[in-house]
């Protein structure tokens, strides 16, 4: 399969959905809101649920590498926006690190395994084309020798 590593990522970020979907109050917890905020913070947690397995959906099950790169990219926008938004709303720096810690670093391993495919890829690429070439050369020189 191609895109393993992206893919395996988009599982993993639907396995985050799914948290999203049944521990909707996780995410005001690590916030460290208030009891006022904390329904603000559910609703935020279900749309980033909603939002990651849709996104998830393209990652893992799309049929051509344009698909999964495009959800990766997605992917990785979405983690630094979080990060930005939600650091910018958290009240003490130890809440601002956790939270950018989380977020950019979940960016950063999409991006690690969007690079390390996008490698894989361009080396399957080269090796087929030599292969093409090497077996036109080997035709071309039975053909003179028959």
């Amino acid at each position: 399969m191609s895109y393993a590593l992206s893919r395996l990522m988009s599982t993993a970020t639907a396995s985050y959905a799914g948290y999203c979907f049944a521990r909707p109050e996780h995410l005001g917890q690590a916030m460290g809101a208030s009891s006022g905020e904390q329904a603000g913070f559910d609703r935020l947690a279900l749309v980033f649920g909603v939002r990651d397995a849709a996104i998830s959906t393209f990652g893992i099950l799309g049929r051509s590498e344009h698909t999964v790169k495009t959800a990766m990219w997605i992917r990785i926008g979405c983690d630094v926006g979080d990060g930005i938004v939600l650091a910018a709303k958290a009240d003490d720096d130890a809440t601002r690190t956790k939270i950018l810690a989380t977020t950019l670093g979940w960016g950063a391993l999409n991006f690690l395994a969007l690079a390390a495919d996008r490698r894989r890829a361009r080396r399957v690429a080269a090796a087929r084309a030599l292969a093409e070439q090497t077996s036109s050369a080997a035709k071309t020189v039975l053909h003179t020798l028959t």
